[in-house]
């Protein structure tokens, strides 16, 4: 698998794994599964409270700790700059790890209005090594403009909800042009009955792929890093199994004119969403 090198030189696989919901015995074999079938990037978060299952996942691969690319996330209720800290030494423990590969401030929750803080926290702690590389979840542009401001160090990632309903356009480009890796949460939209669409099932049968494999190869050529999740050791084979055919531009296209202004799976706004 190819890898994406971000703008602080940290690289990265094209596409990850993710952890939510996968807690306990069953989750973590969830993960050692994945890692077995190929994936080296695991996405969990402090909320999500798998850290622990995560952890002994890596540890029963027994691959290499500096082969696999860790992802978690700072929650709302720890932004105070002391707290992030703590909040991350929290999460080594947890994962039983030394550091973590990739930081990301959870939500922005802008009427709480303390971002600003935790990332000149985060920035500090990456350069304590607590941490390889930080970056953000569901920032607008407003707010990773005031990161910028502030520290002048702009996030390496922008973890966003992007699937084939709420295709997040203006986003890409924007972190395109800001040298920002767009990383793609519910990728595939399962809840809203995106592998149900019609059109997505005839693109899916022209290329002889599945509709999660068509929607996974669509965000790959639009330069965006995806996280499915998947339980199963079929869906978890099937995910990463999308590197040996192209969509042509004409129907990446088509996918793209599905996206709707009620896309969002749950309704959350980041500039009125909170999550503590």
């Amino acid at each position: 698998m190819e890898k994406v090198i971000l703008n602080d030189g940290f690289q990265i696989d094209q596409l990850g794994f993710g952890t939510y919901k996968l807690n306990g015995v069953k989750g973590s074999q969830a993960i050692q599964s994945a890692l077995q079938v190929g994936y080296r990037v695991l996405d969990t978060a402090y909320n999500y409270e798998n850290e622990g299952a995560v952890g002994k996942a890596i540890e029963k691969s027994q691959i290499p700790r500096e082969d696999i690319t860790i992802i978690s996330k700072l929650p709302g209720r720890y932004q105070a700059y002391d707290d992030v800290f703590q909040t991350i030494q929290e999460s080594i423990y947890r994962l039983g790890v030394d550091y973590i590969d990739v930081y990301l401030i959870h939500w922005p929750n802008p009427k709480q209005g303390t971002y600003e803080e935790a990332w000149k926290a985060m920035i500090a702690a990456q350069k304590a090594g607590l941490i390889r590389t930080i970056g953000v979840c569901n920032f607008l542009p407003e707010y990773i403009h005031k990161l910028k401001e502030e520290t002048g160090v702009l996030p390496a990632i922008n973890q966003i909800e992007l699937h084939p309903y709420f295709n997040q356009e203006e986003m890409i480009q924007f972190h395109k042009e800001n040298q920002i890796l767009t990383q793609a949460w519910s990728p595939i939209g399962r809840d809203n009955g995106i592998l149900e669409d019609d059109v997505l099932k005839q693109l899916a049968q022209k290329y002889q792929k599945s509709v999660a494999q068509l929607v996974l190869r669509w965000h790959i050529q639009r330069g965006v890093m995806p996280i499915p999740k998947a339980t199963k050791y079929v869906r978890q084979h099937e995910n990463i199994d999308i590197f040996d055919f192209q969509l042509s531009e004409e129907d990446i296209s088509k996918i793209n004119q599905l996206s709707r202004k009620d896309g969002r799976r749950k309704g959350q706004d980041p500039a009125v969403y909170e999550e503590f």
